[in-house]
């Protein structure tokens, strides 16, 4: 997560969709950046709104925009997947080092997932909290040049950005089944994007 104090512009991280290249591009200039522990890097809106926003508008302004970037979803699993499945992970209960991108996605469509398919949810991830706070301005990790062009404009600044954290490449493939099973019980990650 990267506040900035003067634009009045909090920048969320939601997982695999290319902020720690933004991080890296922009940490110097934010005024408060959370890289770690993982859990307050990626805090979801709940989390923002519960731990960070009620300092922020104390001292920064009640009027904060709130921003993320979210990948087109068959895309995300796939980043997951890849990610995942980095020779260091062999062995651990969250790899998927020996499962297909098709057993990947079939076991991300479960009720209770097991460990290497419980990646979480992007549409949970911005879901709005009970009291309003919400992703004021969303992106399309697929155009990132919309989202450069906000940052220089609203920053005032030139970015030089370069990729990091970029999970291995490799072809993945899913059968007409089991993407259509993907957006029927994952109906709101597909809306969410569309609605971008």
């Amino acid at each position: 997560m990267l506040v900035f104090a003067k634009a009045k512009l909090v920048f969320l991280s939601v997982p695999k969709t290319g902020t720690t290249a933004w991080e890296k591009a922009l940490g110097p200039v934010a005024d408060i950046v959370v890289n770690d522990p993982p859990e307050l890097k990626h805090a979801p809106v709940f989390r923002y709104n519960r731990f960070f926003r009620p300092m922020l508008e104390k001292f920064i302004a009640e009027d904060l925009e709130v921003i993320a970037t979210i990948r087109e979803p068959v895309s995300w699993l796939g980043s997951w997947y890849r990610y995942r499945r980095r020779p260091f992970m062999q062995g651990k209960p969250n790899s998927t080092y020996d499962v297909s991108f098709e057993e990947f996605v079939e076991a991300y469509c479960q009720g209770d997932k097991p460990a290497f398919a419980n990646v979480g949810s992007q549409a949970k991830f911005v879901e709005p909290a009970g009291n309003g706070t919400r992703v004021t301005r969303f992106f399309k990790y697929e155009d990132q040049a919309s989202l450069h062009t906000y940052l220089e404009n609203r920053l005032d600044r030139r970015i030089e950005l370069t990729q990091e954290n970029v999970s291995p490449e490799m072809a993945l493939e899913l059968s007409a089944e089991t993407e259509a099973k993907l957006r029927r019980k994952c109906a709101a990650e597909f809306a969410l994007y569309a609605s971008i």
